[in-house]
């Protein structure tokens, strides 16, 4: 049975036995906070629980390494939507220690897209089209640095109202310990 099937089958049987009603909420985040955080499995439910979050809480908005890339891209669009449509007045970026993205290697990645069937007249098409590849998928040299360009890049943007804060942390993905880095 795939994970496909598997999910499906669990999804069946927890709509029947009604086993979403604890998770009831609105779309309007209780606590009127969004947080960007990475997508590391490790913090699905540590993350949340760390912060004494519940469902319906905040909206949680993850990427990897919890990294703002533009700033006019996805994620700077969904903070902004849930700051003007979601009445959220407080965002907080939350990298964590042992990312992978201090670690990764844009020419590993390459050659991994290289053995799956990505063809090198694809990454030189890339090239000559203006997208830095390999500074595309560079992550970071260290998460304290990177969780304050990503404040910053919030911080300055011009269309952060001036009442919103914006917070810096980093969540230890073993215990849960937060460390303020920036609070707005």
């Amino acid at each position: 049975m795939s994970h496909l099937d598997e999910i499906l089958a669990f999804n069946k049987s927890f709509v029947e036995q009604k086993a979403f009603e604890p998770y009831t909420a609105t779309r309007l985040p209780f606590k009127k906070m969004v947080i960007l955080g990475c997508m590391d499995t490790r913090l699905i439910e540590l993350l949340p629980k760390a912060m004494n979050l519940k469902n319906g809480d905040a909206k949680i908005i993850k990427n990897a390494g919890a990294m703002i890339a533009h700033p006019f891209g996805s994620i700077m669009r969904s903070i902004f939507v849930a700051i003007y449509e979601l009445g959220v007045d407080e965002v907080y970026v939350i990298g964590h220690q042992e990312c992978g993205m201090s670690s990764l290697n844009s020419d590993v990645t390459i050659q991994a897209m290289l053995a799956r069937g990505i063809k090198q007249e694809t990454l030189d098409m890339l090239k000559y089209s203006g997208i830095a590849i390999k500074k595309w998928l560079h992550g970071f040299d260290s998460v304290y640095e990177s969780v304050l360009e990503s404040v910053d890049k919030i911080e300055k943007h011009p269309l952060l109202p001036a009442d919103v804060k914006v917070h810096g942390l980093i969540i230890h993905p073993s215990t849960g310990e937060l460390e303020l880095i920036k609070r707005g």
